[in-house]
């Protein structure tokens, strides 16, 4: 599927996420930072009472303003939040999860993806789900990466994190560290690496892409002699990426010598093998400005790189600087779409 119209000029669609967590005040306090951010214009699909009794709580001076269309989110983004109302199914109370709720939940997703897919919406930028509650209410896959991939048509999603100074994708996510080289395969870090290189082009405008990939193996499996999987797997996925794409490649690299400074500067994004290879680096550099981007996808979709939160749900500590610069990314992919 892809987008039916030129959305280049439309708001940004933010999702409501889990209503008991941080989603809500970090959205309001990315609004309040709209002018110093130089946010552009955006809405989010929630219930407008839940951010009006929450701007009050929290002693923020913030007006909601209820919309009934993407296209009105413009003409109020300068004096209130834009709000497209849709229903809760109970009371929120902040850091409670309430299973009632969840059904809200995913209607906010579902109307932000349909609104990127029709060309209303630039892109979404999705606050964080609390994904034991969306289990018990009926998700069938791991999360939001996935279920969107499904409601896109069945795009292959790619994870890549972000933040000022790396961009890291990890070609295993939730595996169990003992099962990582089991899984691994050629094809798989090939396609995972060629996605990678199609973003950093059409998505970030990066004409020519440079991208290390990590050995899975200490010191890069040290020619055979601490596992082959290098050899045998990753080398061969790395010529696989090379004859598909124009690419400059470096690796399979020492994942501990990769990530200091003057290594970050000899490549666009690592191409990692695993889920803790990949974010810890991330979330060192730089823990409040992590961004989340699934690539693969005919929508642009971004996310704060964190959860809900609960435990300070309400108190008016969250920091917003995440979903900051995952409107902001969210953004700047959409502009570099589009003129692509």
């Amino acid at each position: 599927m892809t987008p039916m119209s030129d959305s280049s000029s439309a708001p940004l669609a933010l999702t409501m996420g889990e209503p008991a967590g941080v989603g809500p005040e970090i959205t309001l306090k990315a609004w309040a930072a709209r002018g110093a951010e130089h946010l552009p214009p955006f809405f989010v699909i929630g219930a407008p009472a839940l951010y009006a009794d929450l701007a009050r709580n929290l002693r923020l001076d913030i007006r909601i303003a209820e919309i009934s269309a993407p296209d009105e989110a413009a003409s109020v983004f300068a004096d209130a939040l834009p709000v497209l109302p849709i229903t809760l199914g109970g009371p929120v109370v902040a850091g409670t999860l309430a299973p009632v709720n969840a059904a809200a939940v995913m209607c906010s997703i579902d109307m932000a993806c349909d609104f990127a897919l029709a060309g209303s919406a630039s892109a979404l930028v999705t606050n964080p789900i609390h994904k034991r509650a969306l289990y018990e209410a009926g998700l069938s896959v791991p999360g939001h990466t996935e279920y969107l991939a499904e409601r896109c048509g069945g795009a292959t999603p790619v994870m890549m994190l972000s933040c000022p100074g790396l961009r890291v994708v990890p070609v295993t996510v939730h595996d169990a560290l003992r099962d990582v080289a089991m899984k691994l395969t050629s094809a798989m870090i090939a396609e995972k690496g060629l996605i990678l290189a199609r973003a950093l082009k059409r998505d970030l405008g990066i004409a020519c892409p440079r991208l290390a990939v990590a050995g899975l193996n200490p010191h890069a499996g040290e020619e055979g002699h601490i596992g082959r999987e290098e050899i045998d797997m990753i080398a061969p996925a790395m010529k696989l990426i090379a004859a598909e794409s124009d690419v400059e490649l470096s690796g399979p690299l020492p994942p501990d010598t990769m990530f200091h400074a003057a290594a970050r500067a000899r490549y666009d994004a690592a191409l990692c093998m695993y889920h803790d290879q990949a974010l810890i680096p991330i979330k060192t550099i730089d823990f409040e400005r992590g961004v989340n981007t699934t690539l693969g996808l005919p929508v642009v979709r971004t996310s704060p790189d964190h959860g809900t939160a609960l435990d300070i749900a309400g108190r008016g500590v969250a920091s917003a600087l995440s979903l900051i610069e995952a409107i902001r990314l969210a953004h700047e992919i959409a502009a570099n779409r589009a003129r692509a």
